[in-house]
């Protein structure tokens, strides 16, 4: 059986917020075992600690944010962090961060990824939380949905549909079978992106303060802007699917199963786990001892509380 980890030690980074265009300064700090991922917003009285999981969830609007409830003091663009520590197999790890969201460092999740590996990874003295899939969920809106279903492993089929030339010669699906992915080599690379043409409108809804080429894919009528152009052939796809990492992270535990995605995001994949979350039939918790019931218990609570 696998244990869990944590980090070794505290690790610190500055950056700015993709949205708010703050300065914000992230440090990552080691946790005890059954602790999860827990953000610590230090710059508010008394401190709010806000836990990483769906039923935590209170926007998805070109983001994930996090909050105990909506009134209280929020995390904002949480998934590309929240990646990396899955993609690295952590799971417990404390993130104090003194503003109201992640830094965006360069639009991916390896800014992240270096700062894991340089704290160095720990293992820990209880097993990890493996949640076995034990038939098809499915979150549909449209033409656009996410299903989970009993797979031997972790598994992402994803596929996007833009109208827009610089997608037409891009390919739009992508399958990523993590016992033969490095999520490090594969995944982690793939930065975030956006169009000229909205920035506008964005702006006036107070996002997108701080985004530049320096951290995201920017793409106008027909090209892509960036000078040095795309890090994969398929990074716009890629791309998706480390922000779907990253949410389905929320679930809280390690997934035994196959996720198919179509044009999905930020709401869609959140919606998936707080649907999986809700029927107990449709999952079963592969280790032993009380803490299986404990934990099913709790998130079920957490999520009826939204």
């Amino acid at each position: 059986m696998i244990r869990q980890t944590t980090i070794k030690n505290s690790i610190k980074c500055d950056g700015i917020g993709l949205h708010t265009g703050k300065k914000v300064r992230l440090t990552l700090r080691p946790a005890p075992t059954n602790e999860g991922i827990v953000f610590f917003r230090t710059d508010v009285t008394p401190t709010e600690r806000i836990a990483a999981h769906c039923g935590n969830v209170t926007s998805t609007e070109l983001s994930t944010t996090i909050a105990t409830s909506p009134s209280r003091p929020s995390i904002a663009t949480i998934e590309h962090l929240m990646s990396a520590f899955k993609g690295l197999g952590i799971d417990n790890a404390y993130v104090d961060i003194d503003g109201p969201e992640v830094p965006i460092m360069d639009g991916s999740a390896a800014p992240f990824v270096f700062l894991i590996q340089s704290a160095g990874v720990s293992e820990q003295d209880r097993f990890k939380r493996t949640v076995r899939i034990k038939k098809m969920v499915e979150y549909v809106v449209g033409d656009k949905f996410i299903r989970i279903e009993p797979y031997n492993g972790f598994k992402i089929d994803y596929s996007i549909d833009f109208n827009h030339p610089v997608f037409n010669d891009k390919p739009a699906s992508i399958s990523l079978d993590f016992k033969d992915t490095s999520y490090i080599q594969d995944i982690s690379r793939a930065r975030t992106f956006g169009f000229v043409d909205q920035i506008e409108a964005l702006l006036k809804k107070g996002l997108c303060k701080g985004g530049s080429v320096n951290n995201a894919i920017l793409i106008d009528d027909y090209h892509i802007v960036n000078e040095d152009g795309l890090r994969y052939v398929d990074e716009f796809v890629r791309h998706k699917a480390l922000d779907c990492l990253g949410d389905l992270s929320l679930f809280g535990s390690t997934i035994l199963g196959k996720i198919t995605a179509h044009k999905s995001g930020h709401q869609m994949n959140t919606m998936l786990t707080r649907q999986l979350l809700s029927d107990g039939s449709s999952y079963e918790i592969v280790i032993n001892g009380l803490e299986d019931t404990d934990f099913t218990e709790a998130s079920e609570r957490l999520v009826a509380s939204f």
